[in-house]
């Protein structure tokens, strides 16, 4: 079963990025190619321990349903969204932050994923689905960041 592992560093305090993170409207900008709209359970604001999400998106060119919950949450340093319903047989994304200096933050990410359809799904995670998922994340990570290091996570967050 693949994992995927990515590093970002972000100029910005911790628990901005660790909010941002969380923010159901942000990732639906980020990941914008894809028509990914949340759809059911969380649709907006930010997501916390427990709650749900699904979102619509088109990858591949079929429209697809994935539930995610969240199934762990440290705020500001850890929380984990894992698959409930969808296309893989299952996921888990690990979202780990860490402080590197006042204003900085490290994060990093820990995809663990199961593609469906047995020796076809394996087969599928080795060929592309493994370098789709990673450029999703990356492309994702990028968008949040440079929101984060701008002055655009001021329309993702509630004031302080």
């Amino acid at each position: 079963m693949p994992v995927i592992e990515l590093s970002t560093q972000v100029e910005a305090p911790l628990e901005r990025v660790f909010d941002l993170s969380r923010s159901i409207d942000l990732h639906a900008a980020s990941v914008s190619r894809t028509g990914e709209k949340a759809v059911s359970g969380v649709t907006s604001g930010l997501i916390g321990m427990g709650e749900e999400v699904t979102w619509r998106a088109r990858h591949f060119g079929v429209w697809q349903h994935l539930t995610s919950r969240i199934t762990a949450c440290d705020r500001p340093t850890h929380f984990r969204d894992s698959m409930v319903r969808g296309a893989f047989r299952r996921f888990d994304h690990d979202h780990f932050f860490a402080a590197d200096g006042p204003d900085a933050t490290v994060m990093r990410d820990r995809f663990d994923f199961e593609a469906p359809l047995g020796i076809l799904g394996r087969l599928a995670e080795r060929w592309f689905l493994t370098a789709y998922m990673r450029r999703f994340l990356v492309e994702r990570n990028q968008a949040l960041k440079a929101t984060a290091e701008g002055e655009g996570w001021r329309r993702f967050l509630p004031p302080a």
